[in-house]
């Protein structure tokens, strides 16, 4: 499959709907990775404008895939090979078509009800059809207006059975990667 997974750290949301950059998460690159890897996605880019930021994630990177990390946890070092940072969204969607040969298709993720427009199966469809495919997840209180404007679909809010609906990030992409690359039993 073709499927890409980037976590946007910028531009995003604060609680007062301000963009901000949001600091990266040692458990999101961690979990999100090895829910990549379980899924069998082609990429998982951690993106983030901030210079000191991205040299802590190599510096992190490096331990779970060179250094003594890597010897301790050899599964860890597996999942934690998906993970690319990059600077901006603009390049991300650069390499994977690099990468690829094409453009991404982008579908963005939100906890909000509005503006839904794709069904899981339909975009289980459009990953079966083999063309590169970003998901796009937020960070904060959830991506900017422009980061959603840029999309070519908006998958359907995770909904459970109460009125909470405040999930992190890394619960959120194990739950989508399993709607969208999960075994079912519909075929």
């Amino acid at each position: 499959m073709n499927v890409h997974v980037a976590l946007l750290h910028y531009p995003v949301y604060n609680r007062q709907r301000q963009i901000i950059v949001s600091a990266f998460t040692n458990l999101d690159i961690h979990d999100i990775a090895r829910a990549g890897r379980t899924y069998g996605i082609s990429r998982f880019y951690l993106v983030t404008p901030l210079e000191d930021q991205l040299q802590l994630i190599q510096r992190l990177l490096s331990h779970w895939r060179e250094g003594h990390g890597s010897i301790r946890h050899p599964e860890r070092k597996q999942a934690l090979e998906l993970v690319t940072p990059a600077a901006s969204l603009a390049d991300v969607v650069e390499i994977i078509e690099t990468d690829c040969g094409q453009k991404p298709e982008i579908l963005v993720t939100s906890a909000s009800l509005a503006d839904a427009t794709l069904s899981y199966s339909k975009a289980r469809e459009r990953i079966h059809q083999g063309k590169p495919l970003l998901l796009l997840f937020g960070t904060g209180w959830g991506l900017a207006k422009e980061v959603l404007a840029m999309a070519d679909g908006r998958l359907e809010p995770i909904q459970g059975f109460s009125d909470y609906n405040h999930l992190s990030v890394r619960s959120a992409v194990a739950i989508i990667l399993d709607r969208l690359m999960g075994r079912t039993n519909d075929g």
